[in-house]
């Protein structure tokens, strides 16, 4: 066959245009390291919520809470798990303001005491809607939140099964263990391995009690779908063997929480995780309602903390900066939770993000050299109240502020104030 000049020359110019991926990436501007992705945002939000005016009128330690952010991750989570029923885990973030966001959003709540109901009921929450997820509880404290409305209970033991005999109505979801060595905080200690199953079933049918279904949790900060996958798949497994043998029909399966935020490191996209979830998610009967339980993921991004340098000190290891907070009160998420949030100084968010690649990077060089590693401390003056060694910091001196996001996450009920500066005061933007 004759090729033409013309067809020779358009094969040529598609082969000249075909490039490697490798190339592509080489050609790519350079991504910012994650430290100064998290600068610039908490720049722009730092002046959109006028964070020195708050300061200046409330003084610090400060949480500064932005509604948004609880709406802005909620959604995330309808657009990327549009099939699900969304249950705020209300102990992560139990502030009036933030129970109004949800409610308002069409969530509603994970609840795990009296204290958390009586919020809720406070707020006008649907309490009927909400699930007890706590798996020990007390007689009372079951029958306080049957009388204010919750049918819907956790339980992974037979003890607890038998608290429940005498209310009517009452749904209970059987608690699975999926261990997971990768995870963060690794919550297996709760539940039961899905070999022990029938036991509970049985004794649950022996006591007249309704199942409603399954949940589990996969554990804090999981970066990867395969868990959630995995525990999907052989929870669907199971109740499948199980209406088959003993002739009933579950209703819900309840997948948890457990979903990451970015501390001082990048994370998956949840776009990411939620394709994985949904593809495990398809083969569950179209009859069951699925929950999710978030508790960080909504409840981090909405705070940022505002300290203050109470003192500086040079010691062998190096700088020292002694906070008006710490580990036992507003950082207490440091050892509870293992979070490693980032910290700023005041002084850094000034600096104005530049556009151009080029200067952008001898941006960031050249602030790296004004930067000192530096220990943080709380003001209890112990070996324990350390927030962070080495963090890159400016010369710091007695008076500056310095911030913290990511911050909303299982920090306000622990900031009790017990170093005698008081808990944090939390301030809706």
């Amino acid at each position: 066959m004759t090729t033409t000049i013309a067809e020779r020359t358009r094969r040529i110019a598609g082969r000249a245009v075909r490039i490697t991926k490798t190339d592509r990436d080489a050609m790519l501007p350079e991504q910012p390291p994650h430290r100064e992705e998290v600068r610039r945002q908490l720049a722009a939000d730092a002046a959109r919520l006028h964070v020195t005016d708050l300061v200046r009128e409330h003084g610090s330690p400060l949480f500064v809470l932005d509604v948004d952010r609880v709406t802005t991750q909620l959604l995330a989570l309808r657009r990327e798990l549009p099939d699900v029923e969304i249950h705020f885990a209300t102990t992560s973030l139990p502030h009036p303001a933030v129970i109004r966001a949800v409610d308002a959003f069409g969530a509603t709540f994970e609840v795990e005491s009296r204290g958390e109901i009586d919020l809720l009921e406070r707020e006008g929450v649907a309490i009927g809607r909400c699930v007890h997820s706590n798996p020990v509880k007390s007689v009372a404290d079951i029958t306080g939140a049957y009388l204010r409305g919750i049918r819907t209970f956790v339980v992974d033991r037979h003890s607890e099964i038998d608290k429940f005999r005498w209310l009517p109505g009452v749904a209970v979801l059987l608690r699975l263990s999926f261990p997971d060595p990768a995870a963060d905080r690794d919550t297996s200690e709760f539940g039961v391995p899905p070999e022990e199953a029938d036991a509970l079933i049985a004794h649950c049918l022996r006591a007249g009690l309704r199942i409603a279904g399954f949940t589990f949790h996969v554990g804090s900060q999981t970066v990867s779908a395969e868990p959630w996958m995995r525990a999907i798949h052989r929870t669907l497994v199971l109740m499948r063997r199980l209406e088959h043998e003993h002739g009933i029909r579950f209703d819900t399966l309840d997948i948890g929480g457990g979903f990451p935020i970015a501390y001082d490191e990048r994370v998956p996209a949840f776009a990411e995780l939620a394709r994985g979830i949904r593809s495990a998610l398809a083969a569950a009967p179209s009859r069951y309602r699925i929950l999710v339980e978030p508790g960080r993921f909504v409840s981090a991004p909405a705070i940022t903390l505002v300290t203050r340098v109470v003192g500086t000190t040079e010691r062998p290891d190096g700088d020292w900066a002694y906070l008006d907070d710490g580990v036992s009160d507003a950082y207490s998420n440091l050892p509870s939770e293992q979070a490693h949030p980032l910290v700023f100084a005041a002084a850094e968010l000034d600096a104005q993000p530049v556009r151009e690649p080029e200067r952008a990077r001898v941006e960031r060089r050249l602030r790296a050299r004004r930067h000192r590693p530096v220990t943080l401390a709380g003001p209890a003056c112990d070996h324990v109240d350390v927030i962070a060694r080495a963090m890159p910091l400016p010369t710091l001196h007695e008076g500056d502020l310095l911030l913290s996001p990511m911050m909303g996450a299982y920090t306000v009920v622990p900031a009790s104030g017990v170093t005698g500066v008081g808990p944090a005061v939390v301030v809706a933007a």
